[in-house]
């Protein structure tokens, strides 16, 4: 769900210090019922770091993203869930 990428910390001597992890994106698909939600986030110095153009970019990609993940999840849980009529 998350991407993360190992950053190296350089230590005041010059000597790396062990590598931590640092999450830069996240897509997250939820549901409540029959209700299923997709969101991404992305990580705050990363958004900060891109020019217009390219957050505008990131935007739509990561739109279409949530969509097509959001649409699968959807359907993968109609497939395993389906909704059965009731008989009166």
């Amino acid at each position: 769900m998350a991407t993360k990428s190992p950053l190296p910390d350089k230590s005041p001597r010059g000597e790396t210090a062990p590598q931590r992890e640092v999450e830069l994106l996240r897509v997250v698909v939820s549901r409540q019922a029959q209700q299923v939600a997709a969101q991404w986030a992305l990580h705050p110095q990363l958004k900060q770091d891109l020019l217009p153009a390219e957050w505008e970019e990131v935007s739509k990609l990561m739109g279409e993203v949530t969509t097509l993940v959001g649409k699968r999840f959807a359907q993968v849980l109609s497939e395993v869930e389906p909704d059965k009529p009731g008989t009166a």
